[in-house]
Parts: structure tokens; sequence; C-alpha cells
């Protein structure tokens, strides 16, 4: 049996592995704690095969006040996580990362493209991995992971405004987009494997198709009863914004699809049901 500690109680990506580890009750214990104080820092680690480290602080607008606090969670406190499991014998150290360490908004992620975040998230991000990484010999493995955007019921982000659109508008603009994304059960179905195959490296985990935006809002839309218009009449006013938040939108960001093979497929729910599942149309 294999033994997991999560930290970060109350996290989404955290509780869902929980969930879907706990499918498993006879090969996993699973047990969460709290990173908000240093009551952690007494907590024993060597009873733990894994460390899966999701503690952090993300969907917060940035500001000029609360930039420490992304350097003291995001990296910090990461990497004395990372250092306690080490030092008690923890085998395996995931850490969650983000996309959000290229900085880039809009285009084609490959294994060339360079690292430059533009954000206070994603260098302590970026921060984070380079000292975690030097923690690592014959008996202690790391595995960090850059997912692009999750998403799944009860999730927090974009998704959930997209969704709340879905239901309120009656047309959308029809924009021809590609996104990469994941869908949670896929993300935690993705993380059990690297913890069985106590794996080790960078990972770039993402559903088998890229997802158009407008789409998305139709299948949202229709999952609910609902018609949605779908217009280009829009599009060439969203050309004109060149701004951010239409960029995460609208724009194209995507993984190459090469950089995200694993071992053995991990995506066992395709685009179509994961939003099925996710807008609560079934369970």
């Amino acid at each position: 049996m294999k033994q997991i500690l999560i930290t970060g109680q109350n996290s989404y990506i955290g509780t869902s592995l929980e969930k879907w580890l706990l499918k498993h009750p006879t090969e996993y214990q699973v047990d969460t704690i709290d990173m908000q104080d240093e009551a952690w820092r007494e907590k024993d680690f060597s009873n733990y095969d894994v460390v899966f480290h999701v503690a952090g602080i993300a969907h917060r607008k940035e500001t000029t006040e609360n930039q420490d606090l992304y350097y003291k969670i995001n990296k910090e406190l990461a990497f004395e996580t990372a250092q306690k499991a080490k030092t008690d014998g923890v085998k395996q150290f995931i850490f969650l990362s983000s996309m959000s360490v290229y900085g880039v908004e809009k285009g084609i992620i490959n294994e060339n493209t360079p690292l430059k975040p533009n954000s206070a998230y994603g260098k302590s991000k970026l921060e984070a991995e380079e000292l975690i990484n030097t923690l690592v010999d014959d008996t202690f493995v790391v595995a960090v992971l850059r997912p692009p955007m999750v998403y799944g019921k009860n999730c927090k982000g974009n998704y959930p405004r997209l969704a709340k659109l879905a239901l309120k508008t009656p047309i959308f603009p029809n924009v021809d987009n590609k996104r990469s994304m994941i869908y949670i059960d896929n993300l935690s179905n993705f993380v059990k494997q690297l913890i069985d195959n106590c794996s080790k490296g960078l990972f770039f985990p993402q559903n088998a198709e890229y997802v158009n935006t407008s789409e998305m809002v139709r299948l949202i839309a229709e999952v609910h009863g609902k018609k949605l218009r779908l217009t280009k009449i829009f599009n060439p006013l969203l050309k004109l914004l060149n701004i951010s938040v239409v960029n995460k939108v609208f724009g194209d960001l995507v993984y190459d699809m090469n950089m995200s093979k694993f071992e053995s497929d991990y995506r066992f729910c395709d685009f179509s049901e994961s939003i099925l599942n996710t807008e609560g149309a079934r369970e």
C-alpha cells in the first residue's frame, strides 16, 4: 500500500486526487495537511512514500503589496516542504507547477520554448522548481507538473466564469481557437500513474484534444437545455482588442501534443464527456 501526503488542505486539485485514489482503498492511504500555520513542520513525514505539494497561491489578483506573498508561499514554502520530505526519507516529491512559467499568452509551447515568466505567480513557481530539483539524488525523486488550465465540477478560475456566461447570453463569439486544458479526473489519473511508477522529471499533462472556447461554451449551454447561437460578427473587434483577458479566452495557447505523452494513456475521459460531468448532467 502506498502512503501519500497531500500538502494543502481543501485545495481543489488535492481534494480531487484524494477522492480519486480512495476509490482503491486497499492500494492507497491518503492524508492531507494544512500548510497555513507552522504545525506542518512538526509532522513526521517518514511514513509516506509520496508527498504531493499543491499548497500555493493562485486565482488571486497580483498587486505590488502581495507580490512577496507569492515568493513566500509558492517558492519558499514549497522548497522547505521538499527539504523536509527528503530529510524524513520520502521517496518521491510531486510538485504542482504551472504553464505560467513560460510567460506565454498565445501560441504553441514546445520543448524549445524559453522560460520567461511575466508574473509573480509564474516567477515564484519557476524558482521553486529550480530549488526543488537541486535536492534530487538516488534516493529522492522529483516530478514537476506544468498543467494547462484545469477544469471540472466546482473548479475555480476562468471555466466557471465562462459557464456562467453560457447560461446567460443568447449569443457568443464564434472564434476558431485552440486551448490546452485538462479535466480534473484526467489530471488525477495522471498523478496516480506518477505515484504508481515513482516517476521523475518534467510533465505536461493535458486532454487528448485541444479545446475550442466557442464550442465549449456552446456545449455547456446545450447540457443545460439552452440554445446558444455562435456568431462571427464580433470577431473583428476581438482581433483589435489585443488585451490579456481577450487572449486568455479567445487566443490560441497550447502545448505541443508530443510533450504530453506518457507510459500509458491517462486520458480516459474525452472532452464532451468531461463537460457533461462538470456540469452535473450525470455522475
